[in-house]
């Protein structure tokens, strides 16, 4: 084997081949041997980890491009305009591959097109799915900029930069239309999900959280792409980020509280049951330590403090949407349910092709603006102290 070659591989690299190379071993055992040949799914539980985490996940942590693209182009704060384009770029991807799982899960990706002829507008997942497919044709639009710059081609560019304002409008409501039918997904399951999850607010609870975690992951996304890349960090537009998804924090407890005072359900908190502490573990994880770590200094002007109280929001998110679709279900089906190694490396395998992608198109395409860093960096980011 060529030396070169060796030396290039690194860890990281050959972890992402072991993924990938298992993940497309799986998938070719699902679509041959169909699910119970690769999945522990049945049909007292068909919706397991791939619509939890690959879906249901998958579109939240995707939310950073329309709040991104809605703070500059709609609320014109123009300042954060250098962390778009990335974010664009995660939401695009985290789509394409949204739709690749969502293909892996039903089996039969050649009836797709059927959605667009076969309507039943009373079906939630006929709204999300349209809503879906439109808004990933508007990150394609959104996206294709950095393309066409990237090939020298400026009528086309033109033409789309004429119609941004019209994308992002448009992008917006659909990320808020189906960010929210998401949660409304399981309104129809009262006597089947478990009452700390189950509310009639569950459409408000994933548009707020999935607004919460967009602002997490551009953090997440800005920190992890400056390491690779080399490059500067936009510090004082993500410390500001951050304090939005501080109010955003905020926000969704006291959404959480009402709901729970509204439902008299606050003696399910206090359970001895695996319901109750994953319930606290998420709303710990995910909303307390991120506000604590916020609100000291030392951490949320460290970049490293910053990046981990984004990352505590992210794990906080994932584990509400697995609790939800995953530990809230069991209790009321009556199944157990424990998602097969097969199961687990296809969604490993997208995970890791999202990162191969992403570094591909960051190296290779011009995604990131130039940071202009101010003279005086203490002056500039203590401005921004709360």
């Amino acid at each position: 084997m060529d030396k070169s070659f060796l030396s290039r591989l690194t860890f990281w690299k050959s972890v992402a081949i072991i993924l990938i190379t298992l993940g497309l071993y799986s998938v070719f055992i699902r679509f041959t041997g169909g699910l119970g040949a690769a999945t522990n799914l049945s049909d007292e539980f068909p919706w397991g980890l791939w619509l939890g985490f690959n879906i249901l996940c998958g579109v939240g942590l995707s939310a950073g491009g329309f709040t991104l693209c809605g703070i500059v182009y709609i609320f014109n704060l123009k300042d954060f305009k250098p962390l778009v384009r990335p974010a664009i770029l995660t939401a695009f991807l985290g789509y394409l591959l949204v739709i690749t799982a969502l293909m892996i899960e039903l089996g039969r990706p050649d009836k797709i097109w059927h959605t667009l002829i076969m309507w039943n507008p009373r079906s939630v997942m006929f709204e999300v799915a349209w809503c879906v497919m439109l808004y990933t044709t508007v990150l394609a639009l959104e996206f294709s900029p950095i393309v066409l710059e990237r090939l020298g081609w400026k009528t086309p560019l033109k033409i789309i930069k004429s119609i941004t304002i019209p994308l992002v409008i448009a992008g917006v409501l659909l990320s808020t239309l189906h960010q929210s039918s998401l949660g409304s997904l399981y309104l129809i399951v009262p006597n089947k999900l478990y009452g700390l999850w189950y509310s009639e607010l569950l459409p408000v609870f994933f548009f707020i959280s999935a607004l919460t975690v967009g602002c997490g992951m551009v953090i997440i996304e800005s920190y992890l792409s400056s390491r690779t890349f080399k490059r500067e960090l936009e510090f004082p537009l993500l410390l500001r980020l951050g304090q939005v998804m501080v109010i955003l924090i905020m926000v969704n407890v006291v959404v959480k509280f009402i709901d729970l005072m509204d439902r008299n359900s606050f003696d399910l908190l206090f359970l001895n049951r695996t319901e109750t502490y994953l319930y606290w573990l998420e709303v710990f994880l995910g909303l307390i330590v991120p506000f604590i770590m916020m609100n000291f200094k030392k951490i949320r002007f460290n970049r490293a403090g910053l990046f981990y109280s984004a990352l505590f929001v992210i794990l906080g998110f994932i584990l509400n949407r697995m609790n939800v679709s995953v530990t809230g279900m069991e209790s009321g089906s009556g199944a157990s349910y424990l998602p097969s190694w097969m199961e687990v490396f296809i969604t490993m395998a997208i995970v890791s092709l999202g990162f191969v992608a992403f570094t591909l198109i960051g190296k290779y395409f011009p995604v990131f603006s130039e940071v202009h860093t101010p003279p005086n960096k203490n002056s500039q980011i203590s401005k921004y102290i709360v």
